[in-house]
């Protein structure tokens, strides 16, 4: 999953406080992404946010602490724009095959949009660099992936009760493609500096699923 995680509550209802902290988050997401967990100094980010050392250690005690904030709220924003696309998906069809197709395309418009702004997906990084976070980090990254497997799952579980599965793919697979799709595009749109690439993969597994149900 793709999301954009800087801070977008307006800075008007913010403490200085907060604000600061969702400054370090902005600064850390963009350079561990970019460049990785271990090539980013808290140093670094002391000095992007304009802070002295005791202002960074007041919000996070180390960079540890920092990597689970960070994901908590990848993870957060992510949740949040998978609920409102599957709500409007919804909304718009009451055939959960029919309303699962409608998604897949707003997530691929939305995927589209934010692959110009993000760089990157953070549980693919944290993913590809485990090593470089202790374990708590590791084991609430594949939660995360577990959690949008069985979102996927249900939904596709609930199409089969009035759809018959008429491929011979196994559901699980299905769900996970979705994201496989996201995290796969990524890598494409990045390197071929193609944007549109990663919504053709959705896109892709969008018409497998209308096909596996003969949609």
């Amino acid at each position: 999953m793709l999301a954009d995680s800087r801070s977008k509550t307006a800075p008007l209802v913010q403490s200085k406080g907060v604000r600061t902290r969702e400054r370090i988050l902005d600064l850390a997401f963009d350079s561990i992404v970019a460049k990785g967990f271990a090539a980013t100094s808290i140093e670094e980010l002391i000095e992007g946010a304009k802070l002295s050392k005791s202002g960074f250690f007041y919000h996070f005690k180390d960079k540890s602490d920092l990597a689970h904030g960070l994901l908590e709220r990848y993870v957060r924003e992510s949740e949040a724009l998978l609920d409102e696309l599957e709500a409007r998906a919804r909304a718009l069809h009451d055939d959960p095959l029919h309303a699962m197709l409608i998604f897949l395309r707003l997530y691929a418009e939305s995927l589209s949009e934010l692959v110009s702004n993000a760089p990157g997906c953070l549980v693919a990084t944290i993913t590809y660099q485990e090593n470089m976070f202790d374990p708590i980090v590791r084991q609430k990254n594949r939660a995360v992936i577990l959690s949008w497997r069985a979102r996927f799952l249900g939904w596709l579980e609930e199409i089969e009760r009035r759809h018959p599965l008429k491929a011979n793919l196994a559901l699980v697979a299905l769900a996970d493609h979705v994201e496989a799709a996201a995290m796969g595009g990524i890598v494409l749109a990045k390197s071929l500096r193609d944007p549109q690439a990663l919504a053709r993969q959705v896109l892709v597994t969008r018409e497998t699923i209308r096909m596996a149900f003969g949609a």
